[in-house]
């Protein structure tokens, strides 16, 4: 069975991430030969049924990788008499062959969450999310197979458009995050004391001035007592307005932007929190609020779907527009040890039933479940 995987858009730590845990787990096919195009950056498994492909031109540039998805993979795909087109970054540009089946994710949320868009300034990237919401609409409905990695985005897809062979299957959590049982060092660059810890990038909907103006808003003694960390890629005119807040508020010590460090020290990271926060308002799969539940912390996180699905009753929610709601849920738990062993216990239980080894023997199986045998 010969599989095409087009992941050239996976220039990111999720796409990547996803991958590189799909790839690891192969089925027991004999005959399986995968032919994996990607950016450079993605580090294959070593497995001889992987082949790394490399497109005809650069394709970093979107447009420029539409014209070799639409003219030069077709070709390909029939030369090499592929079975299965699997494109996981939403978007089957190609017209295959007939008898090559076809299999796409739904992995963006935001071309369809009107809250988010409205928070996205006008200009090109808002004109991006207008294309990327058809396309992906008829990809989904002409494909296969659709792959969702929630209930909930399933949901919002199917009341847009007909698909014709939708499966939800959540991502997993990978091992290094699993630390509730371990004893972790401590990073030498993590600030003194204990500390409150939010991990994401920058962004409108991920909310980190809202959490900073709740963590302001805390009793001085607790204010005193942590640190809140903020972790992850900037935004310059973001972190300007978190950084003025903290000035103005004579908080420069308290609330630290850390910015993006090594993916190999988050596990150590999330396990030494206090508190693991998670304040997004638009998701698909929240992977870091998986990867936070691994560490059996307590988790707070955003009441905003699916946030709730992922978590359900292993943590605590509050609203991640509202600062009030934010701050009132973190002195809860911060004030009760009680609940915040409670909260850790379930955390450690809940992402149990998330793992990367079951998340890949089904993806691959309703996957080569295309092909007869």
């Amino acid at each position: 069975m010969k599989i095409v995987i087009n992941a050239l858009s996976a220039r990111n730590g999720g796409g990547q991430t996803y991958l590189k845990n799909l790839l690891e787990h192969l089925p027991e096919v004999s005959d399986l030969d995968i032919f994996v195009y990607a950016p450079a950056t993605l580090r294959l498994p070593a497995d001889r049924r992987i082949r790394r492909c490399s497109a005809l031109w650069p394709t970093e540039n979107p447009v420029l990788r539409t014209l070799w998805e639409k003219f030069a993979l077709p070709r390909i795909i029939a030369k090499e008499n592929v079975d299965v087109l699997f494109c996981p970054g939403g978007v089957i540009a190609s017209r295959v062959p007939a008898g090559c089946k076809t299999v796409t994710m739904f992995r963006n949320m935001i071309p369809f969450d009107q809250e988010a868009l409205a928070r996205v300034p006008l200009g090109l990237q808002k004109v991006r999310n207008f294309i990327l919401k058809r396309v992906m609409l008829r990809s989904m409905g002409n494909a296969d197979l659709t792959i969702f990695i929630s209930d909930y985005a399933r949901r919002v897809i199917q009341a847009l458009t007909h698909v014709r062979n939708p499966v939800t299957i959540p991502h997993g959590i990978n091992n290094a995050f699993r630390t509730h049982a371990q004893t972790l060092p401590r990073p030498a660059w993590l600030p003194t004391g204990e500390y409150l810890l939010y991990v994401s990038r920058f962004d409108v909907y991920k909310h980190q001035f809202e959490v900073a103006a709740a963590f302001a808003a805390m009793p001085s003694e607790l204010r005193n007592r942590y640190k809140l960390l903020l972790v992850g890629e900037v935004d310059e005119v973001l972190v300007r307005r978190v950084a003025d807040l903290a000035r103005k508020q004579g908080l420069e010590d308290q609330i630290v932007i850390v910015g993006p460090i090594v993916y190999a020290d988050l596990p150590a990271v999330y396990h030494h929190a206090t508190v693991n926060l998670f304040a997004s308002s638009c998701e698909n799969c929240p992977n870091i609020m998986l990867e936070a539940l691994g560490a059996g912390r307590p988790v707070l996180s955003s009441d905003v779907m699916p946030m709730p699905e992922f978590g359900v009753d292993a943590v605590d929610y509050f609203s991640p527009t509202e600062p009030k709601s934010i701050c009132d849920a973190m002195v809860r738990v911060l004030q009760d040890e009680l609940r915040r062993k409670e909260l850790a216990a379930s955390a450690a239980r809940r992402s149990a039933d998330f793992d990367w080894a079951n998340t890949s023997r089904t993806t691959w199986q309703h996957i080569t479940g295309l092909v007869p045998q």
